[in-house]
């Protein structure tokens, strides 16, 4: 026996559910840009405009209003939805000329009884007047609304001649021919460059009509016209929507010459103007909105246009009369709210493919966040990730130079090219010194472009940028010492910890150990990057202070003329690499100065010199000029804020927007250009950018190859280097990945997929190379890549007056990285030029790029947070979820975190254990869980896997089995086998289609409500229905019935519907699956006979 459940009636579904059947078949549809005119004198005056927003002509200022968001009344979409009902409704009209247009429609207003037949021709003449533009009048006036010429007129058109080679069309077209080989960066087809008119093949005549506006208008656009007015000779209104089975250009009807599509009349008797322009603005903010405008086009009866304005209806937002002030116009908002969730009503009953029925998202309980990304899923196959990571990687190779090809890419490369440089510069000199001389400047560039070139090659994510990094350095700094101390040659040692290095790493990748990267969450991740930026706003503000010790120093006292300065050694016994620095200065620059065997004669060194052979002042009469430190930190900050400044003109007011864009992409660049003019115009002596000017090893005793044997050094020095290569292993796979993690987040909407093994595998063959030729590690910079993928970030086009732009994603492509590591290889050849930039100046790009790198961690939002009132603080999606005091308390345990990282590494005894102390954070974001609900990290962080995955995959595969269902058809007298899961109800059908229903639906339907039914009964629809003399809205003699109103509210009650009950089946009565099912009949009557299949139950 089985048991009967609660049953629900598929046929009564509301009006959101009936509109995403109606248009779950639509295709492609184009934009649409609406225009209301008036009916004023003898002609047509065009009041008002949307494309996204409304916009309104003036009243007596002769020029377009700010757009604005739309603020409707709802008694006039209560009035709209009662014209709809009641008036004409004209689908697929064939006609193409307004002539035959207004002739079709007059005649159906005078079959359907609306219009006496004497009042053909007035009627007829009123429809066919002349429409008046709001542009032609401003040109006529010379108002500057839409007005041609002026110096802004010509700044737009110098701005045009470049546009072909940056952002939209050229974007475009790589996208789709990229997007045959896979999923890649696509523009948003509304915000996509305006069409070209010859090339739709429409006989429209470009020069006629607001041209200059038909730019803001999406590709392929069609009109939609809205005609209101006061007419004399009718005593009730008369009201049509008309959709053309073609769009056509109907003369003047457009302010831009456009095809129209839809046209909605409505026209009454005098002294109600308000209430029309109301229902008209209605309509026409209706056809703006995303859904009713795919309504519109897929409507096939009045019931559906009527079912499109209650899901509008559905959704609207109602505000009270007396706390907000209906014509203050509201200011479109930065960011539109996706219409998705609209979108989503009634999915659930659409048909889908049995293949994916247990598998789709919805079906499982997916968590956010990278520990999901399939590339992090371990394969059970040796180099399983790798090759799936070039499988992965291969369809979209050629995209990835493709993509380039534009402004943009060319302004990142300028700033990648000094971001770099400078760092591997100082980093070569303190590696110059760590090492005494056997990696230095050269060994850097040299070592930066050869890794640079072949990682943004081969790489699996190409926008993470290479370089080299503290850590790298201080394990440098140790493996020195090591060898220094056991009396064996350094470069050699290092090559065997290099060769044992890339084998681990390799050995990493073949057994997809990159899957341990699922453990680092957004609180590791964000600790380390935080970490990584304030050590670059902290080095830059040091470095600058530290020119204090190389101003330029004269003899001078102005208390005692006798004072007197001089310039003694720094230390008693100079060093060996010191010794031979002075040794080739001397010799170099033709110095008079005595050199004996611990150092040179300071008594022969002059003033100027005396930094040079590495001396010191002494002396009463020592004076520093403070001018070099003054202009420094002039440089420094002037870098810091006009790259700053110029970065957000793109969100500016001022010149139009392919300037604004220029200006933004070339910030960093026209401020280093800017500044280090500054400099050579004032002529003050502030420190250089000194890079190498000749090819060869900084150290004499080495060559570009380095041996694998060395006569110092042991067999047993090979296996020794083993231990340091762990250490090294540690550092370079959490170094790479956390930056990679960073980069392939979620918010960055990258499109062409990660290559976490790939990079490794690429990592480990350049870590051998470069230990073979003596050159310095790179891995993974944090805060270059951000700044990398800061710089390519795409926004949309924001042509529709109103619209903000919106990011989009990011260009991905590989030319950025090599051409910016080949120019590090040129610079060799380039001393001249860099040669007079200042330093200072760099120091500014140094502070702007970690400035610019805290500005997307939350951590430093949450930071901010706990300085900030209640009543101050950010609407964000934490704060709306998560207590204000478990925030904090997250907050704190990341800073501590945070502030455990610097201390270690900013003690040089301990900072070898740095990336140790990574690992290390990862148990203790597991550790803090403690503290913390599920909910409470979903919203502050990423979840973790768990460490027992037995018992989750267990429940996932019972969860994927469902559960055998028995569906009773009581009035068919017929059984329905289906399969259900945690959350839907899967019934199969005969054609191989499976429809899903939510159980929340079965056991809950009390909540659903049905607006039709609602409106129906609500005493504002009853009383606009109600015949009212004295209302002119309402028609004297409705044509339909109360039952045809009825019927057109909400659904037809089928005597024939079908019940769906649930039953549970016997023990003994089981489904193994639904493909066993399928071979059986769908329908099986009671008395055994089968019934014919059908598609819907």
């Amino acid at each position: 026996m089985s048991k009967r459940h609660d049953s629900i009636e598929l046929a009564s579904l509301a009006p959101g559910t009936r509109v995403m059947f109606l248009l779950k078949e639509k295709s492609e549809l184009p934009a649409l840009f609406t225009e209301m005119g008036e009916l004023g004198g003898n002609e047509w005056r065009e009041t008002a405009r949307w494309v996204k927003f409304e916009e309104d002509v003036e009243q007596g200022g002769n020029r377009w209003s700010k757009p604005h968001v739309a603020a409707l009344s709802l008694h006039a979409l209560f009035q709209l939805r009662n014209c709809i009902i009641q008036g004409l409704f004209l689908t697929e009209l064939e006609h193409t000329d307004l002539p035959t247009i207004v002739h079709a429609l007059v005649d159906n207003f005078i079959e359907a009884g609306e219009v006496d037949e004497e009042d053909r021709a007035e009627l007829t003449e009123i429809l066919n007047r002349r429409h008046i533009h709001q542009y032609e009048q401003a040109r006529r006036s010379g108002a500057g609304g839409e007005k041609e010429g002026g110096f802004l007129s010509a700044v737009r058109s110098i701005s045009d001649i470049g546009k072909s080679f940056s952002h939209g069309k050229n974007l475009a077209k790589s996208t789709e021919e990229a997007a045959k080989a896979g999923n890649n960066l696509e523009l948003p087809k509304v915000e996509s460059t305006p069409r070209d008119m010859s090339k739709e093949g429409s006989a429209t005549d470009v020069s006629k009509g607001n041209t200059h506006f038909l730019k803001k208008l999406p590709a392929g656009v069609e009109a939609s016209n809205v005609l209101i007015g006061e007419v004399d000779f009718l005593q009730h209104h008369i009201c049509a929507f008309i959709r053309l089975k073609t769009a056509a250009v109907l003369g003047d009807l457009t302010e831009v010459p456009v095809p129209t599509r839809f046209i909605f009349v409505l026209l009454g008797p005098a002294g109600h103007a308000q209430q029309y322009r109301e229902i008209g603005r209605a309509i026409a903010t209706l056809m703006s909105d995303e859904i009713f405008h795919d309504v519109a086009f897929t409507a096939r009866k009045r019931e559906d246009l009527v079912d499109g304005i209650d899901e509008f209806l559905d959704q609207v937002t109602v505000l009270p009369p007396g706390e907000w002030d209906p014509t203050i116009r509201i200011e479109p908002p930065s960011q539109l709210p996706s219409q998705e969730k609209r979108k989503q009503v009634g999915k659930e009953y659409m048909l889908e493919e049995v293949p994916g029925a247990h598998t789709s998202k919805d079906d499982g309980h997916e968590e956010e966040g990278h520990g999901n990304d399939p590339a992090l899923k371990r394969t059970g196959k040796l180099f399983g990730g790798l090759i799936l990571d070039v499988k992965r990687k291969m369809p979209h190779y050629l995209s990835d130079f493709k993509d380039a090809l534009n402004l943009q890419c060319v302004a990142t490369i300028c700033f990648m090219y000094f971001a770099l440089l400078a760092p591997i510069v100082t980093f070569g000199g303190l590696l110059e010194e760590a090492t005494h001389q056997r990696m230095a400047a050269m060994e850097n560039l040299i070592g930066g472009a050869l890794c640079g070139i072949l990682y943004h090659l081969f790489a699996g994510q190409p926008l993470t940028i290479i370089g080299s990094t503290g850590p790298v350095l201080v394990f440098e700094t140790i493996v020195y010492d090591l060898c220094y101390k056991m009396g064996i040659d350094y470069l050699t040692f290092r090559f065997w910890v290099h060769i044992w290095t890339g084998g681990i790493v390799m050995l990493m990748c073949v057994t997809d150990a990159s899957a341990l990267v699922s453990f680092i969450t957004r609180f590791t991740e964000e600790s380390f990057a935080t970490l990584i930026a304030v050590i670059f706003i902290y080095e830059a503000i040091m470095k600058l202070l530290k020119i204090k010790g190389q101003l330029d120093v004269i003899e001078y006292s102005k208390f005692d003329a006798n004072a007197i300065c001089r310039c003694i050694p720094a230390e008693l016994n100079m060093s060996d690499t010191h010794l031979e620095k002075v040794t080739d200065l001397i010799k170099d620059k033709s110095y008079n100065i005595t050199m004996f065997a611990n150092g040179p004669d300071y008594s022969q060194v002059k003033l100027d010199q005396c930094r040079e052979m590495y001396g010191k002042f002494s002396g009463d009469g020592c004076y520093p000029l403070y001018d070099k430190l003054l202009m420094s930190i002039i440089l420094a900050l002037g870098t810091f804020t006009m790259s700053m400044v110029l970065k957000k003109c793109r969100y500016s007011s001022y010149f139009p927007s392919r300037v604004r864009q220029v200006l933004s992409d070339f910030a960093v660049m026209i401020a280093i250009c800017v500044m280090t003019a500054v400099d050579i115009i004032i002529g003050i002596n502030t420190p250089k950018l000194n890079v190498p000017s000749s090819f060869r090893p900084t150290y004499e005793g080495r060559d570009w190859i380095i041996p694998l044997f060395h006569e110092k050094n042991p067999l047993w020095s090979c296996a020794l280097a083993f231990v340091p290569a762990l250490l090294a292993c540690i550092l370079i796979f959490m170094d790479q990945q956390i930056t990679t993690v960073i980069v392939n987040r979620k918010e960055n909407k990258l499109k062409k997929g990660c290559g976490y093994h790939l990079d490794l595998f690429i990592l480990a063959i350049l870590i051998i190379i470069v230990g073979w030729l003596g050159l310095p590690i790179y891995v993974a910079a944090t805060v270059l890549s951000i700044n990398h993928i800061n710089s390519l970030k795409v926004e949309s086009e924001s042509k529709a007056p109103g619209e903000v732009a919106q990011f989009i994603g990011v260009r991905e492509q590989r030319v950025t990285g090599i051409v910016t590591f080949v120019l590090i290889g040129l610079s060799v050849l380039m001393t001249g030029v860099l040669g007079k930039i200042p330093m200072p100046v760099l120091y500014g790009v140094f502070l702007y790029m970690g400035i610019a790198a805290l500005g997307g961690i939350q951590l430093f939002d949450r930071i901010l947070l706990m300085l900030m009132p209640m009543k101050y603080q950010p609407d964000t999606i934490y704060i709306r979820h998560v207590p204000i005091k478990k925030i904090h308390l997250f907050t704190a345990f990341q800073f501590a975190c945070l502030a455990m990282l610097w201390i270690v590494k900013s003690i040089k005894s301990t900072s070898i254990l740095f990336p140790i102390m990574l690992v290390v954070m990862v148990g203790v974001r597991k550790a803090i869980e403690v503290f913390f609900s599920k909910n409470d990290l979903k919203y502050l962080d990423d979840p973790m896997p768990d460490f027992h995955l037995r018992k989750k995959e267990d429940q996932k595969r019972k969860y994927k089995d469902g559960e055998p269902i028995e569906i009773d058809l009581d009035e068919n007298q017929a059984t329905i086998h289906a399969v259900k899961t945690e959350a839907h109800l899967h019934i199969p059908m005969n054609s191989g289609n499976v429809i899903k229903i939510p159980l929340a639906s079965l056991k809950e339907p009390s909540h659903q409500i049905n607006i039709s039914k609602e409106v129906n009964n609500s005493g504002m629809w009853k009383h606009i229905q109600q015949t009212d003399s004295k209302n002119s809205l309402n028609k004297m003699a409705p044509k339909t019935d109360k039952e045809d109103h009825a019927m057109l509210a909400q659904p037809e009650e089928d005597e024939d519907a079908i019940m769906i009950k649930v039953i549970r089946p016997s023990p003994h009565g089981s489904i193994q699956n639904i493909a066993q099912d399928e071979q059986k009949p769908l329908l099986t009557k009671r008395d055994g006979k089968s019934g014919s299949p059908t598609d819907s139950p």
